[in-house]
């Protein structure tokens, strides 16, 4: 059985045309790297290496180039998550705040490893190395949200809203 070919992404006129604004901003076309990478992650969800060309031709930038941004920074993604993304931050403050337990208990309710997706496609669990919320460690961002000094009701909670249809 061989595997399917991925459909060629593109983004649309109109998200073209904000790039093309975007690009202009800057001294050279390169520099707009991480905004346009966002962009695609919005549209696409992920940053597959089909999407990555994309925006290294784009851009005018070797592939390389666009590899080493995306493989750098852990809030791009190269592989489809869940609807819900839960990021648990690991570094120093929020680990000695915990979050190295709330990583296994949320793995053990979820019934994932780290880095994985529920079977039903609802939760992705990672770990990220800062939020720059140390203040209030341990943080987890879901969705893009922030929730500071976190415990497992919290988590439970979070999980419990986001199975019931609502924003995690």
């Amino acid at each position: 059985m061989s595997a399917q070919p991925q459909a060629q992404p593109r983004f649309s006129d109109a998200r073209l045309e904000e790039i093309k604004a975007l690009v202009a901003r800057y001294p050279q076309p390169r520099s707009a790297l991480l905004p346009v990478l966002h962009l695609a992650q919005q549209d696409f969800g992920y940053l597959s290496l089909e999407t990555q060309q994309m925006v290294a031709g784009l851009l005018d930038v070797r592939l390389m180039h666009v590899r080493e941004v995306v493989t750098f920074y852990t809030m791009f993604r190269e592989q489809p998550c869940g609807r819900h993304l839960l990021e648990v931050c690991t570094n120093a403050s929020c680990m000695l705040n915990g979050s190295g337990a709330l990583v296994r208990h949320l793995c053990d309710s979820l019934g994932i490893k780290l880095g994985e997706t529920t079977p039903d496609g609802m939760f992705t669990v990672t770990e990220v190395e800062c939020l720059g919320a140390c203040g209030g460690a341990p943080v987890v961002q879901v969705d893009g949200l922030y929730h500071e000094k976190v415990d497992t009701a919290h988590l439970d909670e979070i999980v419990r809203q986001g199975r019931e249809g609502g924003a995690a």
